[in-house]
């Protein structure tokens, strides 16, 4: 092959700084959500699937996330819920409101006249499901081995699946798919209280760890996502231990609150940001007055500068919430959203202009 026959390669392409969110949303009409928040973050951000936990139990974190497993089932009792032989009514709940989420979706994405290509799903991983679901006996399912073991399986089969149907019905959207993981500090630590509550269970090793993050990952990037991303919240010193267990494992992004980050924290963010990896900053409070635009600018490009990051490095940038907006009203959630993308509108126009 002559130099002219020979295959150029494609320039990658330039990433925008993007708003997004986490999935809970105030009220039970699931329309209503879709509309806000394909509404408020249209492309080039990142809308994502709702969750409504006022419709009760079953659109709870954990009693969705549960639906995901693969030939596992839960039940719910009243201390949680429960690994069990058959999926209890809660759980059959917690199944049809996850399938008409996902409907109302697609009718929301099919009546658009431009739908974007983009979306983000979120759901516990691993660590925060061995965490919060129970054995028979009723101790957490962390405690066992096997158990721990069974569940990241399951739920890396189980994910995978979920994402390839959300793909199919929504039209081929690049799905992000975000991994929240906010007890993984305690399961690695050891902090964990036991079902009596008189001690703490046995820390998990940081290596097993990272065995349930690597399989969920390859998993989900086998069955076409776009990106993974784990969000991890910690005290400082746990949150570098989980940040770079994550990027081992092959995470694409890494997702944390602002206001939690050290230094160390910071630094090791900006390292994976130069090695290509994307940083989702929960830089806004469900619930507190929003800052202007020129301020809430000013205060994420401060640390970006003392880390001696490129403005042009700012489309590695996505926009968050601290958390879920399940407690506001549906104008404050449209409010707090509208004002995540005008912050990454700035931001971008700073990018471009650098």
């Amino acid at each position: 092959m002559t130099p002219s026959q020979e295959p150029s390669t494609p320039e990658p392409m330039e990433r925008a700084v993007q708003a997004s969110g986490h999935g809970p949303m105030p009220g039970t009409d699931p329309m209503e959500s879709a509309l806000v928040i394909r509404g408020e973050l249209g492309a080039p951000n990142l809308p994502y699937l709702h969750q409504l936990p006022a419709r009760g139990v079953g659109s709870d974190t954990i009693g969705r996330g549960a639906q995901l497993l693969e030939e596992l089932r839960v039940d719910l009792q009243p201390h949680g819920w429960r690994l069990a032989a058959a999926p209890g009514i809660d759980a059959r709940r917690a199944a049809s409101a996850l399938r008409t989420d996902m409907n109302v979706l697609s009718d929301a994405i099919g009546a658009e006249e431009n739908s974007g290509t983009e979306l983000k799903i979120q759901f516990p991983g691993p660590a925060t499901l061995a965490a919060n679901l129970y054995l028979h006996r009723g101790e957490r399912a962390v405690v066992d081995h096997g158990a721990r073991r069974d569940l990241a399986a399951s739920l890396a089969l189980g994910a995978a699946r979920h994402l390839s149907t959300l793909a199919r019905i929504t039209g081929g959207q690049r799905i992000t798919v975000y991994i929240d993981e906010p007890d993984a500090g305690h399961v690695l630590n050891g902090t964990l209280p036991t079902a009596s509550g008189y001690r703490t269970l046995r820390s998990v090793p940081r290596a097993e760890l990272r065995g349930w993050w690597s399989e969920l990952v390859d998993s989900l990037h086998a069955a076409g996502a776009a990106s993974v991303v784990f969000g991890l919240n910690a005290e400082p010193e746990t949150f570098t231990k989980l940040a770079s267990t994550a990027l081992e494992a092959g995470a694409d992004g890494l997702g944390t609150n602002a206001a939690t980050l050290s230094v160390p924290g910071w630094e090791l963010l900006a390292g994976a940001v130069e090695s290509g990896q994307r940083l989702w900053l929960g830089s806004l409070e469900p619930g507190q007055k929003a800052p202007g635009v020129v301020d809430a600018v000013a205060g994420l490009r401060r640390p970006w500068r003392q880390l001696g990051l490129s403005d042009k490095n700012l489309g590695a940038l996505v926009l968050m919430p601290t958390g879920g907006l399940g407690e506001l009203s549906p104008a404050g959630a449209t409010t707090l959203l509208g004002r995540l993308a005008s912050y990454a509108e700035a931001l971008n126009q700073i990018r471009v202009d650098a």
